[in-house]
Protein backbone atom coordinates (compact mmCIF):
# COMPACT_ATOMS: atom_id res chain seq x y z
CA UNK A 1 0.00 0.00 0.00
CA UNK A 2 2.82 2.61 0.86
CA UNK A 3 5.08 1.81 -2.30
CA UNK A 4 1.58 2.08 -4.01
CA UNK A 5 1.24 5.86 -2.52
CA UNK A 6 4.78 6.55 -3.62
CA UNK A 7 4.20 5.76 -6.95
CA UNK A 8 0.84 7.48 -7.24
CA UNK A 9 2.71 10.70 -5.79
CA UNK A 10 5.75 10.30 -7.55
CA UNK A 11 3.13 9.73 -11.23
CA UNK A 12 0.87 12.74 -9.80
CA UNK A 13 4.37 15.19 -9.39
CA UNK A 14 5.53 13.94 -12.95
CA UNK A 15 1.98 14.86 -14.45
CA UNK A 16 2.53 17.92 -12.61
CA UNK A 17 5.87 18.82 -14.14
CA UNK A 18 4.67 18.02 -17.45
CA UNK A 19 2.07 20.14 -17.74
CA UNK A 20 3.84 23.17 -15.89
CA UNK A 21 6.62 22.31 -19.03
CA UNK A 22 3.53 22.28 -21.75
CA UNK A 23 2.40 25.70 -20.20
CA UNK A 24 6.05 27.14 -20.27
CA UNK A 25 6.49 26.05 -24.34
CA UNK A 26 3.18 27.58 -24.95
CA UNK A 27 3.58 30.93 -23.32
CA UNK A 28 6.82 30.84 -25.46
CA UNK A 29 5.14 30.51 -28.56
CA UNK A 30 1.70 31.82 -30.15
CA UNK A 31 -0.56 32.33 -27.93
CA UNK A 32 -3.19 31.47 -30.77
CA UNK A 33 -1.92 28.12 -31.02
CA UNK A 34 -2.60 27.62 -27.52
CA UNK A 35 -5.95 28.81 -27.37
CA UNK A 36 -7.30 27.17 -30.47
CA UNK A 37 -6.31 23.71 -28.38
CA UNK A 38 -8.24 24.86 -25.20
CA UNK A 39 -11.41 25.70 -27.82
CA UNK A 40 -10.46 21.97 -29.51
CA UNK A 41 -10.71 20.56 -26.29
CA UNK A 42 -13.94 21.92 -24.81
CA UNK A 43 -15.75 20.80 -28.27
CA UNK A 44 -13.81 17.22 -27.80
CA UNK A 45 -15.20 17.46 -23.83
CA UNK A 46 -18.67 18.56 -24.82
CA UNK A 47 -18.83 15.82 -27.43
CA UNK A 48 -17.92 13.28 -24.92
CA UNK A 49 -20.47 14.72 -22.01
CA UNK A 50 -23.34 14.03 -24.60
CA UNK A 51 -22.34 10.42 -25.15
CA UNK A 52 -22.14 9.70 -20.85
CA UNK A 53 -23.33 12.44 -19.10
CA UNK A 54 -27.37 11.87 -19.23
CA UNK A 55 -27.56 8.78 -16.64
CA UNK A 56 -25.99 11.15 -14.15
CA UNK A 57 -27.61 14.69 -14.89
CA UNK A 58 -30.89 12.60 -14.46
CA UNK A 59 -29.92 12.13 -10.96
CA UNK A 60 -29.08 15.68 -9.88
CA UNK A 61 -32.21 17.01 -8.45
CA UNK A 62 -31.62 20.72 -9.08
CA UNK A 63 -31.37 19.94 -13.19
CA UNK A 64 -33.99 17.27 -13.36
CA UNK A 65 -36.85 18.68 -11.25
CA UNK A 66 -39.47 18.36 -13.35
CA UNK A 67 -42.43 16.16 -12.90
CA UNK A 68 -41.70 13.85 -15.71
CA UNK A 69 -37.91 13.17 -16.53
CA UNK A 70 -37.39 14.39 -19.91
CA UNK A 71 -36.35 12.03 -22.70
CA UNK A 72 -32.41 11.12 -22.77
CA UNK A 73 -31.87 13.32 -25.41
CA UNK A 74 -32.89 16.77 -23.37
CA UNK A 75 -29.93 15.99 -20.89
CA UNK A 76 -27.31 15.29 -23.99
CA UNK A 77 -28.19 18.62 -25.31
CA UNK A 78 -28.21 20.21 -21.90
CA UNK A 79 -24.59 18.74 -21.04
CA UNK A 80 -23.25 20.54 -24.38
CA UNK A 81 -24.86 24.06 -23.85
CA UNK A 82 -23.46 23.66 -20.36
CA UNK A 83 -19.56 23.17 -21.47
CA UNK A 84 -20.17 25.46 -24.31
CA UNK A 85 -21.59 28.36 -21.73
CA UNK A 86 -18.38 27.97 -19.62
CA UNK A 87 -16.39 28.53 -22.62
CA UNK A 88 -18.40 31.22 -23.73
CA UNK A 89 -17.79 32.92 -20.07
CA UNK A 90 -14.21 32.18 -19.92
CA UNK A 91 -13.44 33.80 -23.69
CA UNK A 92 -16.11 36.90 -22.82
CA UNK A 93 -14.13 37.46 -19.76
CA UNK A 94 -10.75 37.32 -21.57
CA UNK A 95 -12.13 39.84 -24.02
CA UNK A 96 -13.84 42.32 -22.06
CA UNK A 97 -9.82 41.79 -19.81
CA UNK A 98 -8.15 42.52 -23.06
CA UNK A 99 -10.07 45.80 -24.21
CA UNK A 100 -7.85 48.73 -25.03
CA UNK A 101 -4.50 46.43 -24.92
CA UNK A 102 -2.67 48.27 -27.50
CA UNK A 103 1.08 48.27 -26.61
CA UNK A 104 3.17 45.15 -25.70
CA UNK A 105 4.12 46.69 -22.31
CA UNK A 106 1.11 46.42 -21.32
CA UNK A 107 0.85 44.13 -18.19
CA UNK A 108 -2.64 42.43 -19.99
CA UNK A 109 -0.39 41.45 -22.48
CA UNK A 110 1.17 39.02 -20.77
CA UNK A 111 -1.92 37.68 -19.22
CA UNK A 112 -3.14 37.13 -23.40
CA UNK A 113 0.32 34.55 -24.05
CA UNK A 114 1.16 33.42 -20.40
CA UNK A 115 -0.19 32.46 -17.48
CA UNK A 116 -1.67 29.51 -18.64
CA UNK A 117 -1.56 26.98 -16.02
CA UNK A 118 -4.18 30.16 -14.43
CA UNK A 119 -6.36 30.29 -17.47
CA UNK A 120 -6.65 26.54 -17.81
CA UNK A 121 -7.75 26.13 -14.22
CA UNK A 122 -10.11 28.87 -14.80
CA UNK A 123 -11.69 27.38 -17.47
CA UNK A 124 -12.13 24.06 -16.29
CA UNK A 125 -13.65 25.79 -12.82
CA UNK A 126 -16.14 27.63 -15.11
CA UNK A 127 -16.85 24.86 -17.00
CA UNK A 128 -17.73 23.13 -13.52
CA UNK A 129 -19.86 25.64 -12.28
CA UNK A 130 -22.38 25.61 -15.46
CA UNK A 131 -23.76 22.14 -13.97
CA UNK A 132 -24.53 23.78 -11.09
CA UNK A 133 -26.55 26.89 -12.88
CA UNK A 134 -30.34 26.74 -13.14
CA UNK A 135 -31.94 25.19 -16.21
CA UNK A 136 -33.73 28.82 -17.66
CA UNK A 137 -29.90 30.43 -17.94
CA UNK A 138 -29.15 27.13 -20.15
CA UNK A 139 -32.49 27.93 -22.15
CA UNK A 140 -31.56 31.41 -22.20
CA UNK A 141 -27.96 30.71 -23.51
CA UNK A 142 -29.23 28.60 -26.07
CA UNK A 143 -31.87 31.33 -27.86
CA UNK A 144 -28.94 33.64 -27.88
CA UNK A 145 -26.16 31.29 -29.08
CA UNK A 146 -28.67 31.16 -32.31
CA UNK A 147 -28.14 34.89 -32.66
CA UNK A 148 -24.26 34.65 -31.73
CA UNK A 149 -23.94 31.59 -34.15
CA UNK A 150 -25.44 33.97 -37.26
CA UNK A 151 -23.16 36.53 -36.36
CA UNK A 152 -19.74 33.62 -36.26
CA UNK A 153 -21.16 32.76 -40.12
CA UNK A 154 -21.58 36.20 -41.30
CA UNK A 155 -17.66 36.62 -39.70
CA UNK A 156 -16.71 33.60 -42.25
CA UNK A 157 -18.61 34.95 -44.68
CA UNK A 158 -16.72 38.43 -44.48
CA UNK A 159 -13.68 36.57 -44.42
CA UNK A 160 -14.09 34.04 -47.18
CA UNK A 161 -14.73 37.03 -49.33
CA UNK A 162 -11.64 39.26 -47.90
CA UNK A 163 -9.43 35.66 -49.07
CA UNK A 164 -10.42 35.64 -52.33
CA UNK A 165 -10.31 38.82 -53.07
CA UNK A 166 -6.50 39.22 -51.81
CA UNK A 167 -5.28 36.26 -53.47
CA UNK A 168 -6.41 37.76 -56.73
CA UNK A 169 -4.92 41.16 -56.06
CA UNK A 170 -1.74 38.76 -55.15
CA UNK A 171 -1.69 37.24 -58.27
CA UNK A 172 -2.41 39.79 -60.89
CA UNK A 173 -0.47 42.15 -58.73
CA UNK A 174 2.88 39.87 -60.16
CA UNK A 175 1.86 41.26 -63.74
CA UNK A 176 3.55 38.16 -65.03
CA UNK A 177 2.37 35.45 -67.62
CA UNK A 178 2.72 32.64 -65.33
CA UNK A 179 0.29 34.12 -63.06
CA UNK A 180 -2.38 35.08 -65.11
CA UNK A 181 -2.69 31.11 -66.37
CA UNK A 182 -2.56 30.16 -62.81
CA UNK A 183 -5.40 32.20 -62.63
CA UNK A 184 -7.29 30.37 -65.26
CA UNK A 185 -6.23 27.18 -64.35
CA UNK A 186 -7.70 27.56 -60.72
CA UNK A 187 -10.90 29.11 -62.32
CA UNK A 188 -11.30 26.65 -64.53
CA UNK A 189 -10.93 23.73 -62.21
CA UNK A 190 -13.15 25.44 -59.40
CA UNK A 191 -15.53 25.47 -62.34
CA UNK A 192 -15.51 22.11 -63.31
CA UNK A 193 -15.79 21.20 -60.04
CA UNK A 194 -18.57 23.43 -59.53
CA UNK A 195 -20.89 21.47 -62.18
CA UNK A 196 -19.35 18.32 -61.64
CA UNK A 197 -20.67 18.50 -57.83
CA UNK A 198 -23.96 19.62 -58.93
CA UNK A 199 -24.63 16.71 -61.15
CA UNK A 200 -23.87 14.60 -57.94
CA UNK A 201 -26.23 16.63 -55.97
CA UNK A 202 -28.95 16.17 -58.27
CA UNK A 203 -28.44 12.71 -58.40
CA UNK A 204 -28.06 12.18 -54.17
CA UNK A 205 -30.98 14.47 -53.49
CA UNK A 206 -33.44 14.40 -56.35
CA UNK A 207 -33.91 10.51 -56.32
CA UNK A 208 -36.45 9.35 -58.70
CA UNK A 209 -39.79 8.75 -57.90
CA UNK A 210 -39.83 11.18 -55.28
CA UNK A 211 -41.64 14.69 -55.07
CA UNK A 212 -38.46 16.51 -54.22
CA UNK A 213 -38.81 19.63 -55.79
CA UNK A 214 -37.13 21.93 -52.63
CA UNK A 215 -34.13 19.76 -53.31
CA UNK A 216 -34.12 20.83 -57.02
CA UNK A 217 -35.30 24.63 -56.65
CA UNK A 218 -32.16 24.78 -54.36
CA UNK A 219 -29.47 23.30 -56.28
CA UNK A 220 -30.86 25.02 -59.41
CA UNK A 221 -30.80 28.02 -57.76
CA UNK A 222 -27.63 27.68 -56.64
CA UNK A 223 -26.24 27.23 -60.73
CA UNK A 224 -28.18 30.05 -61.58
CA UNK A 225 -26.28 32.31 -58.89
CA UNK A 226 -22.78 30.34 -60.14
CA UNK A 227 -23.88 31.36 -64.13
CA UNK A 228 -24.86 35.39 -62.79
CA UNK A 229 -21.78 35.61 -60.51
CA UNK A 230 -19.19 35.25 -64.12
CA UNK A 231 -21.79 37.22 -65.72
CA UNK A 232 -21.90 40.18 -63.75
CA UNK A 233 -17.40 39.76 -62.85
CA UNK A 234 -16.96 39.30 -67.05
CA UNK A 235 -19.13 42.43 -67.71
CA UNK A 236 -16.83 45.22 -68.90
CA UNK A 237 -18.26 48.09 -66.81
CA UNK A 238 -17.06 45.71 -63.82
CA UNK A 239 -13.94 44.61 -65.41
CA UNK A 240 -13.47 42.26 -62.16
CA UNK A 241 -11.40 38.89 -62.46
CA UNK A 242 -13.11 35.29 -62.82
CA UNK A 243 -11.11 33.70 -60.02
CA UNK A 244 -12.98 35.49 -57.06
CA UNK A 245 -16.32 34.54 -59.10
CA UNK A 246 -15.12 30.63 -59.53
CA UNK A 247 -13.88 30.37 -56.04
CA UNK A 248 -17.36 31.66 -54.38
CA UNK A 249 -19.30 29.46 -57.36
CA UNK A 250 -17.81 26.47 -55.54
CA UNK A 251 -17.60 27.82 -51.79
CA UNK A 252 -21.91 28.25 -52.13
CA UNK A 253 -22.19 24.76 -54.06
CA UNK A 254 -20.87 23.27 -50.92
CA UNK A 255 -22.76 24.75 -48.93
CA UNK A 256 -26.30 23.31 -50.95
CA UNK A 257 -24.70 20.18 -50.33
CA UNK A 258 -23.69 20.66 -46.64
CA UNK A 259 -27.22 21.92 -46.46
CA UNK A 260 -28.73 18.97 -48.26
CA UNK A 261 -26.76 16.34 -46.61
CA UNK A 262 -27.86 17.83 -43.16
CA UNK A 263 -31.78 17.07 -43.91
CA UNK A 264 -33.15 14.54 -41.89
CA UNK A 265 -32.51 11.03 -42.22
CA UNK A 266 -36.12 10.08 -42.35
CA UNK A 267 -36.57 12.46 -45.16
CA UNK A 268 -37.42 10.41 -48.29
CA UNK A 269 -35.25 13.33 -50.62
CA UNK A 270 -32.09 13.04 -49.13
CA UNK A 271 -30.10 9.73 -50.61
CA UNK A 272 -27.36 9.84 -47.90
CA UNK A 273 -30.17 8.22 -45.55
CA UNK A 274 -29.92 4.52 -47.04
CA UNK A 275 -26.03 5.08 -46.04
CA UNK A 276 -26.68 6.64 -42.19
CA UNK A 277 -29.19 4.98 -40.80
CA UNK A 278 -26.34 2.63 -38.59
CA UNK A 279 -24.19 5.35 -38.74
CA UNK A 280 -20.57 4.23 -36.53
CA UNK A 281 -18.79 6.22 -34.12
CA UNK A 282 -15.91 6.36 -36.93
CA UNK A 283 -18.46 8.85 -38.96
CA UNK A 284 -19.56 10.67 -35.56
CA UNK A 285 -15.95 11.21 -35.44
CA UNK A 286 -15.18 12.51 -38.51
CA UNK A 287 -17.90 14.63 -38.81
CA UNK A 288 -16.91 16.09 -34.93
CA UNK A 289 -13.31 17.00 -36.12
CA UNK A 290 -14.48 18.26 -39.63
CA UNK A 291 -16.74 20.96 -37.30
CA UNK A 292 -13.60 21.28 -35.05
CA UNK A 293 -11.37 21.96 -37.93
CA UNK A 294 -13.45 24.40 -39.56
CA UNK A 295 -14.54 26.10 -36.27
CA UNK A 296 -10.89 27.02 -35.52
CA UNK A 297 -10.00 28.00 -39.10
CA UNK A 298 -12.19 30.61 -38.58
CA UNK A 299 -11.72 31.86 -35.56
CA UNK A 300 -7.54 32.00 -35.94
CA UNK A 301 -8.28 33.41 -39.68
CA UNK A 302 -10.43 36.57 -38.01
CA UNK A 303 -7.75 36.83 -35.30
CA UNK A 304 -4.78 37.03 -37.40
CA UNK A 305 -6.89 39.25 -40.20
CA UNK A 306 -5.27 42.63 -40.73
CA UNK A 307 -8.79 43.88 -42.22
CA UNK A 308 -10.87 43.33 -39.57
CA UNK A 309 -8.33 43.56 -36.17
CA UNK A 310 -5.05 45.19 -36.65
CA UNK A 311 -5.61 48.15 -35.39
CA UNK A 312 -4.45 51.89 -37.14
CA UNK A 313 -1.35 51.64 -35.10
CA UNK A 314 -0.35 48.26 -35.68
CA UNK A 315 2.39 47.49 -37.89
CA UNK A 316 0.42 44.29 -39.41
CA UNK A 317 -2.21 46.75 -40.66
CA UNK A 318 -2.69 46.92 -44.41
CA UNK A 319 0.11 44.40 -44.97
CA UNK A 320 -0.10 40.54 -45.34
CA UNK A 321 1.39 37.80 -42.86
CA UNK A 322 1.40 34.73 -42.26
CA UNK A 323 -1.90 33.08 -41.18
CA UNK A 324 -0.36 32.06 -37.25
CA UNK A 325 3.26 33.89 -37.15
CA UNK A 326 5.24 33.37 -33.80
CA UNK A 327 5.06 35.47 -31.06
CA UNK A 328 8.47 36.90 -30.53
CA UNK A 329 9.20 37.70 -26.57
CA UNK A 330 12.55 39.76 -26.94
CA UNK A 331 12.96 42.99 -25.13
CA UNK A 332 12.78 45.33 -28.44
CA UNK A 333 9.13 43.91 -29.15
CA UNK A 334 7.79 44.53 -25.89
CA UNK A 335 7.71 48.41 -26.98
CA UNK A 336 6.02 48.06 -30.33
CA UNK A 337 2.54 47.87 -30.64
CA UNK A 338 0.29 45.05 -30.33
CA UNK A 339 -0.57 42.99 -33.70
CA UNK A 340 -4.00 42.06 -33.93
CA UNK A 341 -6.48 43.03 -31.50
CA UNK A 342 -6.64 40.96 -28.18
CA UNK A 343 -10.51 41.72 -27.86
CA UNK A 344 -12.16 40.66 -30.69
CA UNK A 345 -10.19 37.74 -30.75
CA UNK A 346 -11.27 36.17 -28.21
CA UNK A 347 -15.17 37.11 -28.92
CA UNK A 348 -14.08 35.41 -32.10
CA UNK A 349 -14.06 32.82 -29.68
CA UNK A 350 -16.85 33.59 -28.29
CA UNK A 351 -19.13 33.27 -30.91
CA UNK A 352 -17.37 30.30 -31.90
CA UNK A 353 -18.43 28.38 -28.68
CA UNK A 354 -22.39 29.42 -29.53
CA UNK A 355 -21.86 28.16 -32.74
CA UNK A 356 -20.46 25.02 -32.03
CA UNK A 357 -23.24 25.00 -29.09
CA UNK A 358 -25.38 24.44 -32.13
CA UNK A 359 -23.66 22.33 -34.41
CA UNK A 360 -23.37 19.61 -31.51
CA UNK A 361 -26.87 19.53 -30.56
CA UNK A 362 -28.64 19.91 -34.16
CA UNK A 363 -29.43 23.90 -33.14
CA UNK A 364 -31.56 22.02 -30.12
CA UNK A 365 -33.92 20.98 -32.28
CA UNK A 366 -33.26 18.27 -34.02
CA UNK A 367 -31.76 16.15 -31.39
CA UNK A 368 -34.70 13.46 -30.85
CA UNK A 369 -34.92 13.19 -35.09
CA UNK A 370 -31.28 12.60 -36.11
CA UNK A 371 -29.88 10.58 -32.76
CA UNK A 372 -26.20 10.72 -32.86
CA UNK A 373 -25.73 12.35 -35.84
CA UNK A 374 -23.62 15.78 -35.56
CA UNK A 375 -25.54 19.14 -37.30
CA UNK A 376 -28.34 17.16 -38.50
CA UNK A 377 -31.69 18.82 -38.52
CA UNK A 378 -34.07 21.39 -40.79
CA UNK A 379 -31.98 24.27 -38.77
CA UNK A 380 -29.29 22.76 -39.96
CA UNK A 381 -30.36 22.96 -43.79
CA UNK A 382 -31.50 26.42 -43.49
CA UNK A 383 -28.83 28.00 -41.86
CA UNK A 384 -26.24 26.48 -44.75
CA UNK A 385 -28.46 27.64 -47.40
CA UNK A 386 -29.18 31.21 -46.05
CA UNK A 387 -25.10 31.29 -45.73
CA UNK A 388 -24.55 30.41 -49.08
CA UNK A 389 -27.43 33.38 -49.74
CA UNK A 390 -25.88 35.71 -47.61
CA UNK A 391 -22.45 34.77 -49.39
CA UNK A 392 -24.24 35.55 -52.55
CA UNK A 393 -25.36 39.02 -51.76
CA UNK A 394 -22.22 40.40 -50.52
CA UNK A 395 -20.38 38.99 -53.50
CA UNK A 396 -22.69 40.72 -55.58
CA UNK A 397 -22.13 44.12 -53.75
CA UNK A 398 -18.50 43.90 -53.79
CA UNK A 399 -18.70 44.16 -57.66
CA UNK A 400 -21.52 46.69 -58.02
CA UNK A 401 -21.12 48.78 -55.13
CA UNK A 402 -17.99 50.81 -56.75
CA UNK A 403 -20.50 51.18 -59.79
CA UNK A 404 -23.65 52.08 -58.11
CA UNK A 405 -21.48 54.78 -55.79
CA UNK A 406 -18.35 55.83 -57.44
CA UNK A 407 -17.92 58.82 -55.08
CA UNK A 408 -17.19 56.51 -52.27
CA UNK A 409 -14.04 54.58 -51.57
CA UNK A 410 -15.29 50.54 -51.10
Amino acid sequence: MWAASCLASCCAACACDACRTVVSGISRRSARIAYCGLFALSLFVSWILREVAAPLMEQLPWINHFHKTPNREWFETDAVLRVCLGNFLFFTILSFLMIGVKNQRDPRDGLHHGRWMMKIVCWFILVILMFFVPNEIISFYETISKFGSGLFLLIQVVLLLDFVHGWNDKWVGYDEQFWYVALFIVSLVCYLATFGFSGLLFHWFTPSGQDCGLNTFLIVMTLILVILFAIVALHPAVGSSILPASVISLYCMYLCYSGLASEPRDYECNGLHKHSKAISTGTVTVGLLTTILSVVYSAVRAGSSTTLLSPPSSPRAGGGKPLLPLDKADEEKKNKAVTYSYAFFHIIFSLASMYSAMLLTGWSTSVGESGKLVDVGWPSVWIRILTAWVIAALYMWSLLAPILFPDRDF
